[in-house]
């Protein structure tokens, strides 16, 4: 896909913005790696750094205790020089993330697929922003670029699902299959967009070949492909650490949730204050709620798959339990590809003020409660609370405005009419 003036342009600005903030403030990344807003124990460029360490001397990395991150990171990093001492290679390294992430965001858009789909097409489908506004949201998103200085690992879980989005909505399977199983393995929840993306996938590829390939085929020999690419990787990790070792101490922390370091999710304050004999009750319940949208959504939302992929990132950023503003950043950058739906929304003032005053509010929280000693753990996690319910007013307003326009294609009568579902 060719690439514009304008593009090349905006990549530049944002290369060089990210470059710049590097260069002028050498403090800055090491302050918001240790943000919790920004960091978590499994996406930590420090405890990269940890790990990092004890790799290139010869002993496991999970050792520590601290290191929670894929073990295909450790040989990654350790052709780059020492951050600490030389910088200058691991900041462009993130830099080209967020690039790359944004091309295939831009990609996404291009694609129309949106708006338009096999089974389905939006009565608003002209109104879209160009590949090239969709792309600067993104790069110019302050939780985008505070990600990029922080040099949180979930830049790279982010690439993936983009790159999985684009390479499904152009019909190429093999570049889908890998960058789903990249970005499972880094983050493991990703494995969820599985469906609705294979959905998007199957129609990308029917109307490349102007026939629907049978369902059944399809879906099995995508589903063993993921599964061989990700066996792949995990056996690629084994021999690499010389044991199994590092599942308990990679996905196991996620599913378990030993670390109770605070984030800006849900689960944290709440398994703090839960006695040990119900927490592996709560632990499967707060799993299957997690996991429990993407088969609603996609099965009744399956004419437009790439609306329920893009709703689950949103979702992830709510309810999985090691969130931060990786993954809002994420799901806001998505959002403007459903530019035909916000006619149809109702609260986006409200939303937008909800996410604002928890981005302003949650940092000064944090703050009364670690370093003035004035507050206490209801002060930061009260304010976890409202930067929850503003991502989590967006997602119903866009579900909303997604049935809303489905109802409209079905029934042009009743469009422009209030309409109840009883």
């Amino acid at each position: 896909m060719p690439v514009d003036s304008r593009e090349v342009l905006l990549y530049g600005a944002a290369a060089s913005l990210r470059l710049l903030l590097f260069t002028v403030f050498p403090g800055l990344p090491n302050l918001l790696a240790g943000r919790v807003e920004v960091s978590t124990p499994v996406t930590s460029f420090k405890r990269l750094q940890e790990g990092l360490f004890l790799y290139t001397h010869n002993v496991s990395p999970y050792d520590g205790g601290l290191y929670h991150q894929a073990p295909l990171l450790l040989p990654l990093f350790a052709l780059l020089p020492n951050p600490s001492y030389y910088p200058v290679a691991t900041n462009v390294v993130f830099t080209a993330v967020d690039i790359l992430s944004a091309y295939a965001l831009a990609q996404v858009a291009q694609s129309g697929s949106a708006a338009v789909s096999r089974l389905f097409s939006s009565s608003r489908k002209e109104l879209r922003w160009s590949r090239t506004a969709i792309a600067a949201g993104f790069l110019f998103n302050p939780f985008t670029v505070l990600t990029c200085l922080a040099r949180s690992t979930s830049a790279l879980t982010n690439m993936f699902i983009l790159t999985a989005m684009a390479k499904a909505s152009q019909g190429a399977s093999i570049t889908f299959t890998l960058a789903l199983s990249f970005a499972a393995y880094l983050g493991m929840h990703p494995i969820l967009l599985f469906p609705p993306l294979l959905v998007l996938l199957y129609d990308a590829r029917a109307a490349k070949t102007k026939s629907e390939p049978n369902a059944w085929s399809f879906t099995i020999a995508h589903t063993l492909g993921l599964a061989a690419v990700c066996g792949t990787l995990l056996i690629a990790s084994a021999i690499l650490t010389g044991s199994w070792d590092f599942l308990a101490a990679t996905y196991g922390v996620r599913l378990l949730l030993p670390d109770l370091t605070p984030n800006v999710g849900l689960w944290w304050y709440f398994f703090i204050e839960m006695f040990d004999s119900f927490r592996e009750f709560f632990l499967g319940v707060f799993w299957l709620h997690a996991a429990s949208y993407m088969p609603g959504l996609t099965i009744r939302l399956h004419k437009q798959p790439l609306f329920v992929a893009c709703t689950l990132t949103g979702i992830f950023a709510v309810f999985t339990p090691y969130p931060s503003i990786a993954d809002a950043a994420l799901y806001l950058s998505l959002v403007p590809l459903f530019r035909h739906l916000f006619p149809l929304m109702r609260y986006t003032f409200v939303a937008s003020a909800v996410v604002l005053y928890a981005s302003f509010l949650g940092p000064a929280f944090y703050h009364l409660w670690i370093y003035a000693g004035s507050g206490n753990a209801n002060f930061f996690y009260a304010i976890t609370l409202v930067w929850s319910l503003g991502l989590s007013i967006i997602i119903g307003d866009s579900l909303f405005a997604a049935l809303r326009d489905e109802l409209d294609v079905e029934r042009p009568e009743l469009r422009g009419k209030d309409v109840r579902r009883i």
